[in-house]
């Protein structure tokens, strides 16, 4: 997923891709070809900028729950964003909104505002974020819809190469993003979605306190997920 997509956008950002063919790695790693063929990549390491830049398009997930609990108080105000009094759950957005998180190593990363971004990686390295990020999504989504596909949100993650902005992580994958059939989208409700939601389900299921070790998971959950990023992939890149 994450080749496709850093070939379809890299005329919109620089990339940190330097090749997936493993003839062209390093000769002492040909010897594991078994292993890395079709699931591995060399990249340019690059000075990581510490955010999660979130993408999102339609109000989901947990901006959706913070709404919520905003509207209890009385308020239409999330993360400095107010929203329409009447916008619904899975409703498109009137524009696309850029909310950062902190990138953090350890332990769960936490909403912040542009203004928080700017303070941490300065206003020129945060403008760069937030308009990249936008225009990446805008460009995906727009060619998503034509398979089929909403992209409902995501998240970015960007570093600096000999101090060039580039794109780096994953991209536009079931881990990183919502990903929604168009044919089955309706606003007031959550969607069914292209992701690890089996997996989600199932340590629901068990109660597990989401501390490690995490428990087994059993073939057909693993499997079940495993089928929802085949179709996206197969319906996103035809392959």
């Amino acid at each position: 997923m994450s080749l496709f997509w850093f070939d379809f956008l890299k005329d919109t950002v620089a990339n940190h891709l330097v090749t997936a063919d493993v003839d062209q790695y390093p000769s002492e790693l040909h010897k594991y070809r078994d292993i890395l063929e079709g699931r591995s990549m060399i990249v340019l390491k690059a000075e990581r900028i510490d955010a999660e830049c979130i993408v999102r398009g339609y109000i989901s997930g947990s901006m959706w729950k913070e709404l919520q609990a905003a509207r209890k108080e009385g308020s239409n105000v999330v993360h400095g964003f107010e929203f329409s009094p009447q916008l619904q759950e899975s409703e498109k957005l009137p524009e696309t909104l850029f909310t950062p998180s902190t990138k953090n190593d350890g332990g769960h990363d936490e909403n912040i505002s542009y203004e928080q971004l700017v303070n941490e990686v300065g206003e020129e390295t945060a403008a760069l974020c937030r308009d990249k990020s936008i225009e990446v999504y805008s460009k995906a989504a727009e060619y998503a819809l034509t398979k089929g596909i909403i992209i409902a949100d995501t998240k970015f993650e960007f570093g600096f190469r000999d101090g060039k902005f580039i794109l780096i992580d994953e991209v536009l994958s079931p881990d990183s993003s919502r990903f929604w059939p168009a044919d089955q989208y309706q606003i007031g409700c959550g969607q069914p979605s292209f992701d690890k939601q089996p997996i989600r389900d199932y340590l629901h299921q068990l109660g597990w306190d989401k501390k490690p070790p995490a428990p087994r998971l059993p073939d057909e959950v693993v499997e079940a997920s495993a089928h929802r990023y085949r179709d996206v992939q197969r319906l996103l890149t035809g392959e």
